[in-house]
């Protein structure tokens, strides 16, 4: 076939209109814009009943962690003459999260101070998002709890539908005797606790909507959830009067916040469906472990942050191998 016949019979595409660029060639159309402002309209309904029971205290603490962290990454760019990047949402769900784990009556510098440690500490002195190993509200949340004890184990008593609630003291759910919590208050959020410790059906309603829009991996707070319900459940089989049922634990405490809107963070958590689950069943039983035998009555931040530091070998190990590999043999270099 001579060449005129070759060109005629193959049409090769105009040289001009070639678009060379990297990968990925294939894009779902998902940007972190649209997915932190998905997070954020999930989290809306647990701020939502926050606000309801606790009131304007409620408000404040959310909008002040949320500005706070808003402002140090404005602070940081501007220090390190980098774009401003506030409007891709990350330091606005950062500073939502922040305050959801704290409490109505938290005074408004402790606001303040976790927002530094969150942006700065956590995420900033990284590299950014995307570079951070940990995430940034639990780091705040513990580094609170260990400089600021009292403060961070005072909880106000729920006044639904006050806007200006008293400062009662209360006891939550983890910390009554086994039996004495109610299960119907804590489905509403008429209990005690951190601003995301208190209605389960917000949450549940917020964690379905994070599944729906397909930003999170039902892995994690499935595992997450059902290991601390089958530990905890256990436990409560073996000695009823000493620890409380499973359903209190499910319900109570930050697990349904930390299972869907913390161990779920893209960043910080395993990249595989597999890994997913092994940092879920991870979660759940160091969380069970520390409410069921340590000094503290809460353990999701804990349990993440340190599943947080097993996520590089959790990938590492849950990684598919690609077709066709054959693992080389021993003492010689692939």
């Amino acid at each position: 076939m001579s060449e005129q016949e070759t060109s005629q019979s193959i049409r090769l595409p105009d040289p001009a209109k070639l678009v060379v660029s990297n990968s990925p060639h294939i894009r779902s159309g998902q940007t972190i814009h649209k997915v932190m402002f998905g997070v954020v309209a999930a989290l809306l309904p647990a701020c939502a009943a926050g606000i309801w029971f606790f009131g304007l205290a409620a408000l404040n603490v959310l909008l002040l962690c949320t500005v706070s962290c808003v402002g140090f990454e404005e602070l940081w760019n501007k220090a390190m003459k980098r774009p401003s990047t506030w409007k891709d949402g990350s330091a606005i769900i950062t500073g939502l999260l922040l305050g959801m784990n704290l409490n109505a009556g938290i005074p408004w510098w402790v606001c303040i101070i976790g927002a530094f440690l969150a942006i700065i500490l956590a995420k900033q002195l990284f590299g950014g998002l995307g570079y951070n190993p940990f995430n940034p509200a639990l780091v705040a949340r513990v580094g609170l709890l260990i400089g600021f004890p009292a403060l961070m184990t005072t909880w106000n008593e729920p006044q639904g539908g006050k806007m200006m609630v008293d400062a009662v003291t209360t006891a939550t759910p983890l910390s009554m005797a086994p039996g004495a919590a109610q299960v119907t208050d804590m489905l509403v959020g008429n209990t005690g606790g951190c601003l995301g410790e208190t209605s389960a059906i917000a949450l549940l309603i917020g964690g379905g909507i994070l599944l729906a829009l397909k930003l999170i991996k039902w892995e994690v707070p499935a595992a997450f959830i059902a290991t601390v319900a089958v530990f905890t459940g256990i436990a409560h089989a073996a000695n009823p009067h000493e620890y409380a049922s499973p359903i209190v634990h499910v319900l109570s405490g930050g697990l349904l916040l930390g299972a869907f809107f913390m161990a779920t963070d893209m960043v910080t958590s395993p990249m595989t469906r597999k890994g997913a689950l092994i940092f879920g069943l991870g979660c759940g039983l160091i969380t069970s472990l520390i409410r069921l035998w340590g000094n503290y009555p809460e353990g999701v931040s804990f349990s993440i942050l340190l599943m947080n530091a097993l996520t590089p070998l959790i990938d590492r190990m849950s990684m598919p191998k690609p077709f066709g590999y054959v693992a080389p043999e021993k003492g010689k270099v692939a």
